[in-house]
């Protein structure tokens, strides 16, 4: 992407002569200006190929899914360790992925906040979740406990057929008191997600989410929420209604959780629905492809040089060549729409949808903080007339978004292990430079 920041290569030419409007522009600095931040259960993602006595014995339903205390869970690590039953172990989590693609796609810093295992051993699980994260996360703001962290094992008999045991182990035990206001207070957006709501009493999970949230708030960061699960919601969807409405200024989520959260079963009119709630909106529908939507400043509207698109809303992508806003920043906000189809009509095998969401995320994040970024290096750009909330507009953002999502239904893990090649030039950049 072509995004503003640090460059690989340099111009062979220099270029000595500048457009005296930009002269006053920051120079570049190896001081990161622009970083996310994102609250996270810390887990580990553990498959391994047993046979049906192997879940018996540890009291597990062959096919299910289920909690098991952290005794029992050690008990099964420790033996699929000592038979060489673990095909792979990736670090998990729904933030922790976010942030992860992040970075990659970034080349630039995320912080993650959570705990990690005070002591590590070298091949355990909690070492392969440090050794399959970025480089560019930052882990140095992670709390550390004594206890495992969260582990999730899939484990595989001969047939196929899969069953989960799920371990929280300290996961939920992050305290208010490891929330760095600082970090916080300089991020481009916090990013949390529905699940950090379910926590048994007592444990502080909760409680240090809201403190971020609130820590947000005081410095004007866009929080920014995933939902992670239809089952969560539906419990109860006004409570995340008014949760939504009260702090939350991105929503993303896919065509089943946005289901449950509006009761609307098709994308566009649930997006349009969490609008009176949230300022954008992101929606994987699978088969159907990517929809977003925001709103702009409507003395600001770009019309689309793409076909008109029939909808429950006609022609609802009318506008989707326009930058996304936050509501309280608009005179006069006015509701914009887009969509995309699956990249290339998606992979020809799917390996895995595990990530696929979170990726796409990342790929929003990108694009929030490359506007930062420029807005602190280059004020009185004209990409900055109004206080905008992306750096692209809503139909280039359904693009990236699209492909990174694609990235990871196309591979086995859900952290992609390397960037995308940067896009081609399209219609709407021209556009954009009139």
């Amino acid at each position: 992407m072509k995004f503003p920041g640090k460059r690989k290569s340099k111009h062979y030419f220099p270029v000595n002569l500048r457009d005296p409007l930009l002269q006053r522009a920051q120079p570049e600095s190896d001081v990161s200006t622009a970083w996310v931040v994102g609250i996270d259960q810390t887990l580990v993602d553990i498959e391994a190929q047993v046979d049906d006595a192997f879940v018996r014995r540890y009291g597990l339903s062959l096919g299910h899914s289920l909690v098991i205390e952290d005794e029992v869970a050690e008990a099964l690590y420790q033996e699929l360790v000592a038979r060489d039953l673990i095909t792979h172990q990736f670090a998990g989590g729904t933030i922790g992925n976010t942030m992860h693609n992040y970075s990659v796609l970034a080349d630039d810093r995320s912080v993650l906040l959570g705990v990690m295992c005070r002591n590590i051993p070298i091949g355990s699980y909690a070492y392969r979740y440090l050794c399959n994260t970025s480089s560019r996360t930052d882990l140095n703001y992670l709390q550390g406990v004594d206890g495992p962290i969260g582990r999730c094992f899939t484990l595989i008999n001969a047939q196929g057929e899969r069953t989960f045991a799920i371990s929280p182990g300290m996961m939920n035990h992050l305290s208010p008191d490891s929330i760095p206001e600082s970090i916080i207070a300089g991020a481009a957006a916090l990013v949390l997600s529905a699940y950090l709501v379910r926590c048994k009493p007592g444990e502080p999970m909760l409680d240090a989410a809201m403190c971020a949230i609130q820590y947000a708030k005081k410095h004007d960061v866009p929080i920014v929420l995933t939902l992670g699960t239809k089952y969560v919601i539906a419990d109860n969807p006004q409570w995340w209604q008014d949760f939504l409405k009260q702090h939350i200024s991105i929503l993303a989520m896919n065509e089943e959780e946005a289901c449950a959260l509006t009761g609307e079963s098709d994308p566009l009119l649930a997006a349009n629905n969490a609008l009176d709630w949230v300022d954008l909106v992101l929606c994987t529908a699978g088969s159907e492809g990517l929809f977003m939507a925001g709103y702009t400043e409507t003395a600001a509207k770009r019309q689309t040089q793409h076909p008109l698109l029939p909808g429950a809303i006609a022609e609802f992508n009318q506008y989707e060549f326009s930058r996304a806003m936050r509501r309280k920043d608009c005179q006069q906000p006015l509701r914009i729409y887009s969509h995309i189809a699956p990249y290339m009509g998606g992979p020809d095998k799917i390996m895995n949808t595990n990530g696929a969401g979170d990726a796409a995320l990342a790929a929003l994040l990108h694009d929030i903080s490359a506007n930062n970024f420029h807005r602190s290096n280059v004020p009185n750009s004209s990409k900055h007339q109004y206080h905008w909330l992306s750096y692209s507009s809503l139909a280039q953002l359904c693009k990236y978004a699209n492909r990174v999502s694609y990235q990871v239904l196309n591979q086995h893990a859900p952290r992609l292990s390397r960037g995308l090649p940067e896009r081609e030039d399209s219609l709407e950049e021209a556009y954009w430079e009139r």
